[in-house]
């Protein structure tokens, strides 16, 4: 039996006369993961953010559990195990790797041993470059820190924004075969990308959005075949 993990209904969100979200619906189920993809400004990054307590809906419901967080601020929003991967990263550039894992868990009161352990066992990389500043690790790099540190609040939902973005093709290859790897462990994953066809081949269901509306759903193999989208964002895509 299915289990919502995660429901946004009707979400409207504007800034000034613009509306970048507009009757926005949809479900993430538990153990999922689901992408939002479409072109650079349509809104998805605006979603993300709503879900994470950074902006709030002119009117609308964000339900985690059937409960209603609209409201709530970022660090209640983490407490209940919904956690944010930000774009460009945003590492600490002059704090080392394990001082930035450990920030990841600053509102934890517990022993962090085996949850960094954990994250090395993922990227092995960051526990060789353990005390090494995060300003000089290498992008792919970078962005195996930041999904570290969002592992270490010990997530239920692990929202992320555009982990491909500016990476060599064998890096992007890498981050989403740890993104599978997470899933599989049991975080559920909302997954924003404009590289359309590495996310939809990973995605158990897709939306679709552009202009602050949401077009078409599916499941992500529906959407990778689909031909107004391979029209629209596979075009490029080997």
């Amino acid at each position: 039996m299915s289990n919502t993990i995660l429901e946004i209904k009707n979400l409207n969100i504007r800034f000034g006369g613009i509306k970048a979200a507009r009757d926005i619906s949809l479900s993430v189920e538990e153990g999922e993961i689901v992408t939002l993809i479409g072109s650079n400004g349509s809104g998805k990054s605006t979603i993300l953010k709503a879900i994470a307590g950074i902006y709030k809906p002119q009117s609308g419901e964000i339900l985690h559990n059937g409960e209603n967080i609209v409201g709530l601020k970022p660090n209640e929003i983490v407490s209940r195990g919904i956690t944010l991967v930000p774009e460009g990263r945003k590492v600490f550039p002059n704090l080392t790797v394990l001082e930035n894992l450990k920030i990841g868990a600053y509102l934890r009161r517990d022993d962090l041993t085996d949850s960094i352990e954990y994250v090395y066992s993922l990227f092995p990389r960051l526990k060789e470059r353990s005390w090494q500043s995060a300003g000089t690790l290498s992008g792919g790099e970078q962005q195996m820190l930041a999904v570290g540190r969002a592992l270490m609040s010990r997530p239920k939902i692990m929202m992320m924004d555009e982990p491909s973005l500016g990476l060599a093709p064998l890096v992007v290859k890498e981050i989403f075969s740890i993104i599978k790897t997470v899933n599989e462990r049991g975080v559920t994953i909302l997954l924003i990308e404009q590289n359309a066809n590495s996310a939809l081949k990973v995605a158990h269901r897709g939306y679709v959005m552009e202009t602050g509306s949401i077009t078409m759903q599916g499941t992500g193999m529906d959407l990778l075949h689909n031909e107004k989208i391979k029209e629209a964002y596979l075009g490029k895509s080997k």
